[in-house]
């Protein structure tokens, strides 16, 4: 049987209101095998590019809200499309065996007739629609469903797991909760109500259907239209997760909404952000997501969507967080129908998510803005801070072998509080650094008195990916710094001396299966590794990524007094892992800008930040235009020829609104000396590749070789070279061959 992916889709618009049932349609409408007694409604999701006319012979089903496969909670969206030589009331359709031409409805789809319902109902497990003439052929699909809280491909459910249904308080709902949680599976019920925002930009519930307070704030809309701010807003949870949804809708003017009953004001996209975080994102569900009342968002028409789990302060595991935006956005489709495009928007830890997302599950988002990006956690961030960390400890230790100026040239940050601030981020390797305080002790990792506990760290997360070492019982690491030369640039640049280097490489040491320091460098687990690059958790690039639009945004904090994590350098990480994997990164535009241009950070109200939004919809919008054009072009090709002229390369020098603008790619450190960018805003690096490391921070464990006195651009004397040879004695980093394990992507669509 085929499995189709989702069509790609128009904006829904008004139909007949239809009622919900066993395998039911949202409602009734026309139905087949009867006279048709009002017109045909549109689709609630047709095809973005006009249709041909349809000479396919053969009747076609498929599955509209998700994948066929990934079904959660028994509702499935469904089209059935038949030749066009054959009258819609021939066709039948039935689901597990079961006649449910009934639920259909006649809709448009491309001008030409088809027939939707909304299946509810559905068994848990496999289920065969089939779609059939009468006296012609059939076509059939196997739909998978999977229990409403999960999981689908994740992997097993995480144990321990606190809800916090009780402490959740509704977008807009003015102080109450979700109360108690249903079962243990942290479930509520769904709540759908409408808020409305006043003229101070606080929201508040409608006192009562129909009522609109002489408080209200007016939106104006896309089409300069001015209108109520009222908001429908649902809560409800799927994935053990908590979800929100918003959009324009006032319900005194409109209908309730269904997959072909739009607000008259969404404009058929809707926005899913990401939140950021990860520390502390254990075992958890999460009291928050990162919010939906966007008012800049809900007044330019999109919808918002946005989830607890995918809040990585909540939930710090990216197949975890794929998973639930699929739930969510499968909820989202059968409510207000199939969205014309889904943009992913995310700052950080909500980078993470979109990057992966887009990469290892393509279809869920079309296009992405981040903001102070990431490629991923566990391979672009989990290395530095623990360099961090060992650089630090190392300093600490030996007071006196590297002052200040060294310690700060082997580091590669700009500020040299970076080793600090950076190192106490290496709690996300330790078991017990970052559990959430109401976790009961007695469930929590101790190595001697509970070495099976819940541990509160990056690669217990996803342990079901990396495996458990037979001997220990723990989590598989793909963590390493067996080979690394630290402080390799500074030597070669006469920053520290030649006894310097080889005291740092001899006592910098590494850390143990549980994050403690060590004496010994870390090793990483070879199948660990090699399920890091097959599985998608270190970003590939050549996935769904490849084929989407990513605008980079960032704000400048590099040069933070106190130092920081959000250094510009994970950018060009991103960009060169695309380039790696694809060949080119044309589908990535780098936009960056000094933090005091945007006092509260990445949010709607930024004017870039909006702007990027507004950009990137439109560059997915008129990619799809090409691709209706010329549907034998690649998708890098509909990209290039549909990328907006605002998006370049950009940066904006100066920290009000008169900033100047710089168009030209950006480029890096050392080659981008002397360019205006790269000296407003300098790409700083890390430790690792102050080791000779690549930008793109993707080799988990390097290739290594013999240390070679002859061949390394250090001066050794014999006496130290025989020293080095014995500090390096597995060998030196080689960094340009393949990483050990090094592999490419499996596959998308991944299920552990």
């Amino acid at each position: 049987m085929r499995v189709r992916l989702w069509g790609r889709c128009s904006p829904s618009v008004a139909g007949a209101a239809v009622l919900a049932g066993l395998l039911a349609a949202s409602g009734t409408g026309p139905v087949p095998g009867s006279p048709a007694t009002a017109g045909v409604l549109p689709s609630s999701a047709a095809p973005f590019a006009p249709a041909a006319d349809r000479t396919d012979p053969q009747v076609s089903v498929s599955v509209l809200s998700s994948r066929s496969d990934t079904v959660t909670g028994g509702r499935a969206l469904v089209r059935v499309e038949p030749p066009a030589s054959v009258a819609p009331e021939r066709v039948r359709l039935s689901a597990a065996g079961v006649d449910v031409t009934d639920r259909l409805r006649l809709v448009e789809a491309g001008g030409n007739p088809a027939l939707e319902g909304l299946l509810t109902g559905l068994a848990e497990g496999e289920s065969e629609l089939v779609a059939s003439v009468e006296g012609g052929g059939s076509d059939g699909l196997t739909v998978v469903n999977h229990p409403v809280e999960g999981p689908v491909f994740s992997g097993p459910h995480q144990e321990p797991f606190l809800c916090d249904t009780d402490r959740f308080e509704p977008a807009g709902g003015g102080g109450a909760t979700l109360g108690p949680a249903l079962d243990e599976d942290c479930s509520a019920r769904t709540v759908v109500r409408h808020v409305y925002r006043d003229t101070d930009g606080r929201w508040h519930p409608l006192p009562g259907p129909g009522v609109v307070p002489s408080d209200a704030d007016t939106a104006t809309t896309a089409a300069g239209t001015r209108v109520p701010f009222v908001a429908r807003v649902e809560t409800g949870t799927v994935n053990r997760s908590v979800y929100e949804t918003a959009v324009l809708h006032t319900p005194e003017e409109e209908e309730e909404p269904d997959p072909w009953t739009a607000p008259r004001r969404w404009n058929g996209r809707l926005v899913y952000k990401f939140g950021g975080g990860c520390t502390g994102g254990w075992y958890v569900q999460g009291p928050d997501t990162a919010g939906v009342l966007d008012a800049p968002m809900l007044e330019r028409g999109y919808a918002v969507a946005s989830a607890s789990l995918n809040v990585f302060g909540n939930n710090c595991n990216d197949l975890l967080a794929a998973e639930t935006m699929s739930a969510v956005h499968q909820r989202f489709v059968t409510t207000m129908g199939v969205p014309h495009s889904t943009l992913g928007w995310g700052n950080s830890g909500g980078a993470y998510q979109a990057h992966q997302i887009a990469d290892n599950y393509p279809g869920l988002l079309d296009g992405i803005v981040v903001s102070q990006a990431f490629p991923d956690v566990g391979f672009s961030v989990v290395p530095v801070v623990t360099d961090a960390l060992l650089l630090r400890e190392y300093a600490r230790e030996h007071p006196g072998e590297l002052d200040r100026v060294e310690q700060h040239a082997v580091s590669g940050f700009l500020q040299f509080e970076s080793i600090d601030r950076l190192a106490r981020e290496a709690s996300r390797v330790d078991p017990r650094g970052a559990c959430r305080q109401d976790l009961p002790e007695e469930v929590l990792y101790h190595p001697e008195d509970n070495p099976g506990g819940a541990r509160c760290e990056v690669f217990a997360a996803t342990q079901n990916v990396y495996g458990t070492d037979p001997q220990s019982g723990l989590p598989r690491r793909p963590l390493d710094n067996v080979g690394v030369q630290y402080g390799l640039h500074a030597l070669v640049e006469g920053v520290i001396d030649t006894e310097q280097f080889l005291h740092l490489n001899e006592h910098i040491g590494g850390l143990d299966a549980d994050g403690a320091l060590s004496g010994e460098r870390t090793e990483a687990d070879q199948a660990a590794t090699e399920a890091a690059y097959r599985s998608g958790r270190l970003l590939n690039g050549g996935g769904g990524l490849a084929d989407v639009p990513v605008v980079d945004h960032r704000f400048y904090e590099d040069d933070l007094p106190g130092g920081d994590l959000h250094m510009r350098y994970h950018s060009f990480s991103v960009r060169e892992r695309l380039e790696q994997a694809n060949g080119t990164a044309d589908n990535h535009v780098m936009l960056v800008e000094d933090k005091e241009r945007s006092p509260d950070g990445f949010v709607s109200g930024s004017p870039l930040a909006l702007r990027s939004l507004v950009e990137l919809d439109a560059w997915v919008s008129g990619m799809r235009e090409q691709q209706a054009q010329n549907p034998r072009w690649e998708p890098i090709d509909a990209i290039r020829a549909s990328r907006p002229g605002f998006l370049q390369d950009s940066c904006w020098i100066g920290a009000g609104p008169d900033a100047e603008r710089v168009v030209g790619e950006q480029v890096p450190l050392p080659a981008g000396r002397g360019d205006r960018c790269a000296d407003a805003f300098p790409v700083h690096t890390s430790p690792r590749i102050e080791a000779g490391g690549p930008l793109a921070s993707d080799v988990v464990a390097c290739a290594l070789r013999p240390f070679d006195a002859e061949r390394h651009p250090g001066e050794f004397t014999e006496q130290q070279a025989e020293r080095a040879e014995a500090i390096f004695s597995e060998g030196v980093c080689d960094w340009d061959e393949p990483g050990r394990g090094q592999q490419g992507l499996a596959g998308t669509w991944q299920r552990f």
